[in-house]
C-alpha cells in the first residue's frame, strides 16, 4: 500500500459494513456453492445499477480527504462493504480523481473545481441500494443542481 502513496491519497480504512469475520465467512462460502449476487428487479435480472451523476454548481471538489469522506458515507450508506481507496489531486487547486474498490464494485470520482462540476459513477451489485448513497453525496458536495442516470449493467437476456 506505500507504494500507492507517492501516487496520491490511498485510504486503507476499512468499512463499518465489513467485519473481522468477513475472510472467515469467505472461506467458509468457497467450499460451498456460490451466491449469484445479481440483482432481479421488476422482473429483470442483471449484473447490478451503475448510477451516473453529474453534479453542477458543486463545493469542496478540491479536497481529497474531503472527497474520500464524502464517498465512504455514501458505499456505506447504500450498504457496501469498503475494500480500499484512492484518491489523485492534481495540484493544490486542481481537479481529484479517485476510487473506492467495494466488495459489490466500486465509486469512482473525477472532479474539475474549476467548473464547479464533479462526474460520479456508482456502480454495484448484490443487495446494495446506491440510491441511498446520494443524500451524503449532495450533502457533500452542495451542487446547485444533479443530473443522474441508470444503467441496469450485466442484461440477463
Amino acid at each position: 500500500m506505500n507504494a500507492l502513496s507517492p501516487l496520491g491519497m490511498v485510504s486503507d480504512f476499512p468499512s463499518s459494513n465489513q467485519s473481522s469475520s468477513d475472510l472467515a465467512r469467505a472461506q467458509e462460502q468457497s467450499t460451498e456453492v456460490q451466491k449469484d449476487y445479481f440483482v432481479e428487479k421488476d422482473g429483470v435480472k442483471f449484473a447490478g445499477t451503475h448510477l451516473l451523476i453529474d453534479l453542477w454548481g458543486a463545493s469542496n471538489l478540491a479536497d481529497p480527504a474531503h472527497i474520500d469522506r464524502a464517498l465512504r458515507e455514501a458505499a456505506e450508506a447504500a450498504g457496501a462493504t469498503i475494500l480500499h481507496g484512492h484518491f489523485h489531486h492534481f495540484s493544490p487547486n486542481g481537479g481529484v480523481s479517485g476510487v473506492l474498490v467495494l466488495a459489490e464494485s466500486h465509486i469512482s470520482i473525477h472532479t474539475w473545481p474549476e467548473r464547479d462540476f464533479a462526474a460520479i459513477d456508482v456502480f454495484m451489485c448484490g443487495e446494495c441500494n446506491p440510491y441511498k448513497g446520494l443524500p451524503a453525496i449532495k450533502a457533500a458536495f452542495q451542487p446547485a443542481s444533479v443530473q443522474l442516470s441508470e444503467q441496469r449493467r450485466g442484461l440477463v437476456v
